[in-house]
């Protein structure tokens, strides 16, 4: 989903080949897999019927970004509550339970996977921002991130520079007014987890077995730009979270 840019560093290029760097590109990349993975064409089918260059009604639409239990499902809920809002999730609904199947194939089918969510999902944003303020647990942030800190081994020092292209919004996805970057300290993240009491997911066994690896995705999400993260101490207690979340909504969107 990133677009086309000049040569960068080194690193740089294996990160545009991972990530699609647009719409078409994701379409192109799930049509020569429908053969073999029928979910592929029902994916494709979806994203076909999504118009292009998705407009944002004029409600706020705010994205929430972090790790697996920063608090990212229970401040998404409060908030949308507090707002009256519309909550949407990404992958969306229509196309998470073939999450599995996508995981397991090759990166770039993987990748195309998640990117055709993201657009799926802006056709969606599209639609509820015109009736609701819009709350967005993850988004086009995750993508790159996790791409990004994938693609790239290594300490933080090893990924892209700060301004390269690779942390840049895509040109055709529609744009959330702002995003919000949970964090906790690794301790109280693991706490949470272990609290939760259930069976870890690829990604945060990955996270917590490679302390580089959530390193480079925690860096790669505060690179982003346009928009870039607006980073939240999600320690405190949840009413204090979520007073601090809804003091940068009001100042940040109208609201």
């Amino acid at each position: 989903m990133l677009r086309c840019c000049p040569p960068g560093p080194p690193g740089s290029s294996s990160l545009r080949r991972a990530l699609p760097p647009a719409a078409s590109a994701v379409r192109h990349r799930l049509r020569e897999c429908a053969a073999r993975i029928p979910e592929a064409g029902t994916v494709l089918d979806l994203l076909e019927k999504c118009p292009e260059h998705q407009k944002k009604g004029g409600f706020p639409v705010v994205v929430f970004e972090g790790l697996d239990a920063t608090g990212k499902t229970t401040v998404t809920q409060s908030v949308k509550d507090t707002l009256n809002g519309i909550l949407l999730t990404s992958p969306p609904p229509c196309i998470s339970q073939w999450r599995t199947i996508f995981d397991d194939e090759p990166t770039p089918i993987k990748r195309a996977f998640y990117a055709a969510g993201n657009y799926i999902l802006a056709s969606e944003i599209a639609k509820a921002s015109t009736q609701a303020p819009v709350i967005i647990d993850r988004y086009w942030h995750s993508t790159a991130a996790y791409t990004i800190a994938t693609e790239i081994n290594g300490e933080v020092q090893d990924l892209p520079p700060a301004h390269d292209e690779v942390y840049q919004w895509p040109e055709d996805l529609l744009k959330p007014d702002l995003v919000l970057l949970l964090t906790v300290d690794p301790e109280e993240r693991v706490r949470r987890l272990q609290c939760r009491g259930l069976e870890k997911t690829k990604e945060e066994a990955e996270l917590e077995a490679n302390c580089l690896f959530r390193q480079r995705v925690e860096e790669s999400y505060r690179r982003m730009v346009n928009p870039a993260c607006q980073e939240v101490d999600a320690s405190p207690s949840k009413e204090e979270v979520l007073k601090t979340v809804l003091q940068l909504i009001k100042k940040h969107c109208a609201i």
